[in-house]
């Protein structure tokens, strides 16, 4: 958690971490979309860190990981108080009709880091809040291999979903969702990347030969998927369908 010079805590996740920016790559996309869809999603923000940030840290391996951070870097509002989101406590905050939305929107940028061990969600205010979109988006990690098939190939992990079995009708969600999202609207999104995340010269990045031309490789696998959301929607449509069916598991109990 960071307190920044304008104001306001913010959670920073750093680009010398994990998998480096590509991961911030992904919440600035990801929240961004899920931001001009409606959903709750804290507030985003750059956030600049210093070169001097991290001098004093005595452990070197913190102190590695700041340097490699220093730069822009990508921070997500503090909500104070909030707490993780769990079906069996706060099931009743999330609808139907949201949960559809939520499980749309990570279908369709591969998000899977939604489960019951992992929801990432919030509960702020009586209200549930998305977060933690590092790992959607994979296919960047391999920009070589993605072709038009895998463009528009069904998420199967979309079964893990931990609003998949309660969430509303997934056809009202899409025709919802999509009238949303527009060219324009994944041109306006990608705008926010910075091209010191999309070219990391840390992580060795050849991908691109400039910003540019990444933001364009990412609205074109956007906009393909989004045209394409029959596939993944009725993989989605099926699983759900499945889990609805299928018979709740005894539980045993022993003495």
């Amino acid at each position: 958690m960071v307190d920044t010079e304008e104001g306001g805590l913010y959670v920073v996740k750093f680009r010398g971490a994990g998998q480096g920016a590509k991961v911030l790559v992904s919440e600035l996309i990801v929240g961004g979309l899920a931001l001009r869809l409606g959903l709750p999603t804290p507030e985003l923000a750059l956030v600049e860190v210093s070169d001097r940030f991290g001098r004093s840290e005595p452990d070197p391996e913190i102190q590695e990981l700041l340097r490699r951070s220093h730069g822009i870097n990508v921070g997500m509002r503090y909500l104070e108080g909030a707490f993780n989101f769990d079906p069996t406590a706060a099931g009743d905050l999330v609808s139907p009709e949201l949960a559809a939305k939520i499980v749309w929107l990570d279908a369709f940028t591969t998000n899977p880091d939604r489960t019951h061990r992992n929801p990432n969600l919030l509960i702020w205010q009586r209200s549930p809040w998305l977060i933690d979109h590092g790992a959607a988006l994979y296919a960047h990690h391999d920009w070589g291999s993605v072709d038009a098939e895998r463009t528009r190939t069904p998420f199967l992990l979309i079964r893990s979903h931990v609003l998949l079995a309660v969430a509303g009708s997934l056809a009202e969600a899409d025709a919802e969702n999509a009238a949303k999202i527009s060219p324009s609207v994944i041109g306006d999104v990608m705008a926010t990347v910075p091209d010191e995340l999309l070219m990391d010269t840390a992580e060795g990045s050849g991908d691109f030969p400039s910003g540019d031309a990444a933001r364009e490789r990412y609205a074109r696998y956007l906009t393909e998927r989004l045209a394409a959301r029959a596939v993944w929607l009725a993989t989605a449509t099926e699983a759900q369908e499945q889990l609805r069916v299928e018979a709740p598991q005894r539980l045993e109990a022993r003495r």
